[in-house]
């Protein structure tokens, strides 16, 4: 499969890009020079990441017969900023990534885990992320009684 997009650039700190029948917008915020009109492209990378995870995560635990429940992903992110403040070339921008996956599920702890290891064999953002050199910690956690 190869992927296509045409991006419209109407601004130094925004990009419009037609997928499927929508418009993305990626934009800096407006102390940034950007009109605040979408997430930036840093938040777009960390948001990716979040939303893989949720797809993911549910196709295997929908896979392994694991009811996830109602789950909520919550993300704690370095971020080296001095690449974007061109300040100096840096290796590996988000050195550290830890994502919690709560899930309030009547599954047991260890079914949490199975997901989680089938999950980090399949998210392509994960993978991308990982081949980058970022340290990628996700912990699927229950958090019901």
């Amino acid at each position: 499969m190869t992927y296509r997009a045409k991006a419209a650039c109407p601004t130094h700190a925004r990009t419009e890009i037609p997928v499927r029948d929508l418009n993305v917008v990626i934009d800096e915020p407006l102390e940034r020079g950007g009109t605040n009109l979408g997430p930036s492209p840093t938040e777009t990378a960390m948001t990716s990441l979040i939303a893989c995870t949720n797809v993911i995560g549910h196709k295997c635990a929908k896979k392994l017969g694991v009811d996830l429940g109602t789950i909520s992903i919550d993300a704690n992110c370095k971020f080296d900023r001095r690449g974007v403040l061109l300040e100096e070339e840096i290796d590996v921008p988000f050195p550290e990534i830890t994502l919690t996956v709560n899930c309030d599920t009547p599954a047991s702890q260890d079914d949490l885990t199975r997901v989680g290891v089938e999950t980090a064999k399949f998210c392509a953002i994960a993978k991308l992320f990982e081949a980058a050199g970022t340290d990628l910690t996700v912990n699927w956690v229950k958090t019901n009684a």
